[in-house]
């Protein structure tokens, strides 16, 4: 079965704890805080394998979740780090998160980091210092990354197949590769991709004959973008059009239409292929011809008959001709920008972070955003009250404090960050 979309819940692993010890041994008074480090959380990673073709396994397994990072213990012993999980993927699967690409994986091999794991939390032994020898603070770890992803895939080929329904994609496919794909003679036999391999003078082309498209494919119609998906990232479109058309232009018009209004398929590079020709007056096949020229007088038309192997070679070898490596179309067409980074030069940190006034039933309270704070929240414990008070002081070196108090807060007034809610105390 062949799946070419699918929704999965990743949860990366959260973060160990960091461990609150103290050295006690004999004859050492007063060891010190000896608390280690929590390991990291397991992060979702996703592999491109050339072995792997159909997005079925999320179907059946929609839920992905890794390893949890070991909390720390005493003797500065930092806990284990859970274990990545590593997911095998088609080559050209595109993962996005709230409809934002942030993955694509066009070669073999390659991996990209979905999920990530949540770091550990330190230790008390990290805040041992001059004016603090016995801290009893530790922070707990950070939770993982969890979001649906959105996961599709499009078909990395050579050459893409297009045409109305019937004209021959299939035949052609079965006759110049391995592949064998359903054939009759009615439109809409082929429902998913085919994917065959062609050679010609040494060379291999990678072909994918995708279900036929009708007027209005590009807005969704018939099988519309489940079609146009694939054919995306096709180096070159081999445009089949069945001679027996009663106008071959108008036929070939109905495609070039719905190409160009799906993305820049109209700019790709294009061969026209006259199907079932064999047999056929060489007048007619020539009206055909000038037909398709009327609508686009560059086309580089040929004749075939898949059936009788007539004008195979010659037109494979026009394709073999016009392709540029895959990896090469795949980047061009589908490039996207860098994923941004979290800086934390503390240059940066006075527009790191922003305080947002909310009115509520019971009160005011006010929600401080950024990524730096909430990272801190994150791995506070809050159970803890030197925890506490350790993030109200980075608070005060960062700045919110003084915005917090300008913007009206009060004693009894609620901060929330990162979700986790505590009140403004009198003794900041």
């Amino acid at each position: 079965m062949f799946v070419d979309t699918a929704k999965v819940k990743l949860q990366a692993g959260k973060g160990g704890d960091g461990a609150v010890s103290f050295r006690h041994e004999i004859y050492i008074p007063k060891g010190g805080p000896d608390g280690g480090d929590g390991g990291r959380g397991g992060s979702i990673i996703f592999r491109a394998d050339k072995d792997t073709n159909t997005l079925l396994d999320f179907r059946y397994n929609p839920e992905l979740k890794a390893e949890d990072g070991k909390n720390g213990s005493g003797t500065r012993s930092a806990g284990r780090s859970g274990k990545d999980l590593i997911v095998e993927v088609p080559i050209g699967t595109i993962v996005k998160r709230d409809g934002k690409v942030i993955a694509d994986l066009v070669r073999d091999k390659e991996e990209a980091v979905i999920a990530k794991g949540g770091d550990g939390g330190f230790g008390n032994a990290h805040f041992k210092s001059s004016t603090r020898q016995a801290p009893i603070i530790a922070e707990v770890g950070e939770p993982g990354e969890v979001f649906e992803a959105e996961i599709e895939l499009k078909l990395l080929a050579d050459v893409g197949l297009v045409g109305l329904p019937n004209a021959g994609k299939s035949t052609f496919l079965s006759v110049v590769s391995n592949a064998k794909p359903e054939i009759a003679d009615y439109p809409f036999t082929t429902i998913t991709p085919n994917l065959g391999v062609a050679t010609i003078d040494d060379k291999d082309i990678l072909i994918a004959d995708i279900p036929g498209l009708i007027e209005g494919a590009s807005e969704g119609k018939g099988l519309g973008h489940a079609f146009l998906r694939h054919v995306d990232r096709t180096a070159v479109l081999l445009h089949l059009v069945d001679v027996y058309n009663e106008d071959a232009g108008v036929a070939y018009k109905t495609i070039r239409k719905e190409l160009e209004k799906y993305s820049d398929l109209g700019k790709r590079t294009e061969i026209v292929a006259l199907t079932k020709c064999e047999g056929l007056d060489e007048e007619l096949i020539d009206i055909q011809k000038q037909s398709i020229l009327k609508v686009n007088p560059e086309a580089q038309i040929y004749t075939i008959s898949s059936s009788a192997h007539q004008g195979i070679e010659e037109l494979l070898r026009a394709l073999k001709d016009n392709i540029k490596p895959r990896e090469v179309v795949a980047e061009e067409e589908n490039a996207i920008d860098e994923l941004p980074t979290i800086s934390l030069d503390p240059d940066t940190v006075k527009t790191s972070w922003s305080v947002e006034k909310i009115e509520e039933e019971d009160g005011e309270k006010f929600v401080v955003h950024g990524e730096k704070i909430e990272k801190f929240a994150r791995r506070t414990d809050f159970n803890n009250y030197a925890s506490v008070n350790r993030l109200r002081d980075i608070m005060k070196k960062l700045g919110i404090r003084a915005e917090l108090t300008s913007r009206g807060a009060q004693p009894e007034s609620i901060i929330s960050i990162a979700g986790h809610d505590f009140t403004l105390v009198e003794d900041w």
